[in-house]
């Protein structure tokens, strides 16, 4: 995929996005990186609880209107967005911000957008209830791998509720209905603080019925059923930290599993009933411990979505952790970005599942590091041109496609020590070519990934056997050296990896590295040497040498910042020779 400009993404000088969601309950400001292969990184994520709808449904007021109160909340949270947003530079072409229910409801809308230009320079568009649906679809496809499926997406807000049926990034079908969980908690609430749940639901099931919703979405079906909303996470998340299994102390009984981003009918009948237990004490305690600032009309949200289970036929749910702040930007990456792909990002996210799957936070850490080295290898390689004409065009013809796979490879290659340390790249290899967790690769490209893991260590590759049949040797060399020498690299407790640097010219390839020298010893321990550190990458080194045809030269720069060249050049003879 390339931009507008004709530049690889990694080379514009704007890849940062931002989208500011002004909605019913809260205010969100989500910032973005983009990549070129279609996936996009979270920079920065922030919530302003301003509550529009307080007021907004509880006043009496026909057509209601937006207080004064709450625009003066609501501009003190677009400004603080504002100068997050200059702080990270964001071109204001890259910056959306888009108003759901109660803005769109309010009397005084056009007095609010534009005091809201006025006083912060953002043009609020705000949305109609379709296009509120179709942007929480466009965010699940970011999310979770089911692009080529037939799926109904249910987003809950605080003023309305969405509902889209969608298939490869096209709408089948849309509906906004007036449920929410702000709207029904401020209307079904009593005088004594608690709610009247058999009117809310006999609310919830007339204004359904009325819509005409259950026979519209039988007539069309749908193969999953997906939740993205805050609300709908937040009872998914409750599930998983053991909400409804909690007992005495012990908060969080599943936590040592790891979580499905799934919520099953079940699940939800028990969440609703803890809810509306008030026998024992310390709830209401325990529910602001676990929903937190939603415990306030999680209550209504809850009981929404049962309904729409009951109702729909739902028997399980997924859960999107991204919703329509997500789907903003990606629409806007779909305008700036050729060709882009709405299904890169679920993608990517299954890479991720995956290691989340079988390693925890420190071998995570350790395996998104290597990533990072692997990147800037690759990347630097790609500027050189310091070689003979065939492998130039070789290494010319790499592109983003081939940096994923060798980043998927790092994050992954390690995961075999969730079932051994010993053989623990054999254990890597078979979980991803058997494990069928990695969504939107073909087959050929899980193998690629899987040897690249598989031979980080121990034994270099052969070829001329079948599981080299599907891609070329010279490419697979290539990445398997950037590979080795980058877990290599991060393994080794005596470097400094966070920053590196790689550079060409005529004497070679040559990678700065920070030299860890404020690393505490133990007494009589000597610090190590450049020969010590140079030992256990001298193998990758003589193998990068093979493939690249050049000799690398690895250059400490102590973390104080001074340069001994003496030092470096010993450095460089000490680990290449």
């Amino acid at each position: 995929m390339s931009s507008s400009t004709n530049l690889p993404l990694s080379q514009t000088p704007q890849t940062l996005f931002a989208s500011i969601d002004v909605g019913t309950n809260s205010f969100k400001l989500l910032i973005i990186r983009a990549y070129p292969t279609g996936k996009f990184h979270t920079i920065t994520r922030l919530k302003q609880p301003v509550v529009l709808g307080r007021d907004f449904f509880s006043s009496s007021a026909s057509p209601p209107r937006i207080s004064n109160h709450s625009q003066s909340r609501s501009l003190d949270s677009l400004l603080y967005f504002k100068t997050v947003i200059d702080s990270h530079r964001i071109d204001r072409d890259h910056t959306r911000a888009v108003a759901t229910q109660a803005v769109r409801e309010a009397e005084n809308q056009k007095e609010f957008i534009e005091c809201v230009k006025e006083k912060t320079g953002f043009e609020v568009d705000v949305l109609s209830g379709e296009d509120e649906a179709r942007f929480a679809y466009l965010g699940v496809l970011q999310f979770l791998p089911v692009f080529e499926k037939l799926v109904l997406c249910v987003d809950i807000g605080g003023g309305s509720t969405e509902f889209v049926i969608g298939k490869e990034g096209k709408i089948v079908f849309c509906e906004s209905l007036k449920l929410g969980h702000v709207s029904l908690s401020e209307k079904f609430v009593t005088s004594g603080g608690e709610f009247d749940i058999l009117k809310m639901r006999e609310c919830i099931r007339m204004v359904v019925e009325e819509s005409g919703l259950v026979e519209k979405v039988k007539r069309c079906g749908f193969e999953v059923a997906v939740g993205s909303s805050g609300t709908i996470r937040a009872i998914e998340k409750a599930v998983f930290k053991g909400y409804c299994q909690y007992f005495g102390d012990n908060v969080g009984l599943l936590g040592d599993c790891k979580r499905d981003w799934r919520l099953s009918r079940v699940d939800l009948k028990g969440v609703v009933e803890r809810l509306l237990c008030h026998g024992a004490e310390g709830d209401s305690v325990r529910r602001e411990r676990f929903f937190k600032r939603k415990s306030e009309f999680i209550v209504a949200g809850a009981v929404l979505l049962e309904e729409i289970f009951g109702l729909l036929g739902i028997e399980e749910m997924e859960v999107s952790g991204y919703g329509l702040g997500e789907g903003v930007i990606a629409e806007r990456l779909g305008m700036v970005f050729d060709g882009y792909d709405l299904n890169a990002n679920a993608r990517w996210r299954s890479v991720v599942r995956l290691a989340m799957r079988f390693n925890g936070k420190r071998r995570i850490k350790s395996a998104a590091q290597c990533a990072s080295i692997a990147k800037d290898i690759f990347e630097g390689l790609r500027k050189c041109d310091g070689f003979d004409s065939d492998q130039a065009k070789l290494i010319a013809s790499l592109d983003e496609k081939d940096l994923e796979y060798l980043e998927a490879a790092c994050l992954l290659h390690n995961i075999g020590l969730f079932i051994s340390k010993k053989g623990y790249h054999k254990q890597s290899y078979r979980i991803i070519m058997n494990g069928d967790q990695l969504y939107g690769y073909s087959a050929e490209e899980i193998k690629l990934i899987a040897l690249l893991a598989k031979h980080h260590r121990k034994k270099l590759p052969k070829f001329g056997h079948a599981s080299s049949k599907d891609f070329s040797e010279e490419r697979f060399r290539i990445l398997c050296a950037i590979m080795r020498l980058s877990v290599n690299l991060q393994q080794n407790e005596w470097l400094n990896v966070q920053e590196i640097e790689f550079l060409h010219s005529h004497e070679g390839f040559k990678l700065v590295i920070g030299e860890e020298r404020d690393r505490p010893f133990l007494p009589g321990t000597p610090q190590p040497t450049a020969e010590d550190i140079g030992v256990e990458l001298r193998l990758e080194l003589e193998y990068f040498k093979s493939v690249f045809r050049q000799e690398l030269l690895i250059v400490l720069v102590p973390s104080d910042g001074s340069t001994d060249s003496n030092d470096n050049i010993a450095c460089e003879r000490d680990v290449n020779h």
